[in-house]
């Protein structure tokens, strides 16, 4: 079986975007943002939310909906596009 892409595509683009935008409009730092994930019983380090960021390293479901809940934001809002806040 050949490994999976690591490309990510238009809508993980989006979503990287997305977070980034938002916690700098929140002033989250990244450590901050990634605690948050954590304290919701996703750990997450701030080295993962800047891979995420930086569209280097693939943001799954889980990853998505525990950021975006922290951001208090609907998950599909970050797949849309940058959300109202």
């Amino acid at each position: 079986m050949p490994p999976r892409s690591l490309e990510i595509g238009p809508a993980g683009m989006q979503a990287a975007r997305a977070i980034e935008i938002l916690r700098a409009e929140r002033g989250l730092s990244q450590r901050q943002l990634a605690d948050h994930v954590t304290a919701l019983g996703h750990p997450m380090s701030n080295t993962m939310l800047s891979r995420i960021e930086r569209a280097q390293r693939r943001c799954d479901v889980d990853d998505l909906v525990a950021i975006a809940e922290a951001l208090h934001v609907p998950a599909p809002a970050l797949l849309l596009g940058r959300p109202a806040v």
